[in-house]
């Protein structure tokens, strides 16, 4: 296994524009074993909603107390809530691992733990919702590139 590859892959797992999405794919591209790859992507992006929980928490506290921030966020989180509360109150947790479970862009980790975070989910339950839905999408993308080889590089990358 190339170091190198392994912790551009782990970097790539934890970016919210690639996630597992892109650092499986990259890593099985470089050389390293499909299920090295699997455990690299899932892992590093199931670290995901730890760091960003924390991250959130702390720079919210401090802006909170600037009075444009604090403006913007209030009308932006009621704003929010109203749009997706029956779902939320419908789905719960089970949505929010269904949500990041889905390979798309827009559907990671990152996603899931910002909206979790701005409805005020529990964030013990959020995670492992989060992680859960990291581990399924793990498990797609995996099969996707087992599947499709190189292939499915084109699903998860954009041609320039």
């Amino acid at each position: 296994m190339d170091t190198t590859t392994n912790l551009l892959a782990a970097l790539l797992a934890m970016l919210p524009i690639s996630e597992l999405r892109g650092a499986i794919p990259f890593a099985v591209l470089r050389g390293t074993d499909l299920l090295a790859a699997a455990l690299i992507g899932i892992g590093f992006n199931a670290l995901v909603p730890l760091i960003a929980f924390l991250f959130l928490s702390t720079l919210h506290k401090l802006f909170y107390k600037w009075t444009w921030y604090k403006g913007f966020f209030d009308r932006f989180v009621e704003k929010t809530r109203m749009k997706v509360h029956a779902k939320v109150e419908k789905y719960g947790y089970w949505g929010l691992l269904v949500f990041v479970a889905i390979p798309l862009p827009v559907t990671g980790a990152w996603t899931g733990t910002l909206g979790a975070w701005i409805l005020g989910m529990n964030w013990k339950k959020s995670c492992l919702a989060i992680v859960g839905g990291v581990v399924v999408a793990g498990i797609i993308v995996t099969l996707l590139v087992a599947l499709m080889g190189a292939g499915a590089t084109s699903i998860f990358f954009k041609s320039i």
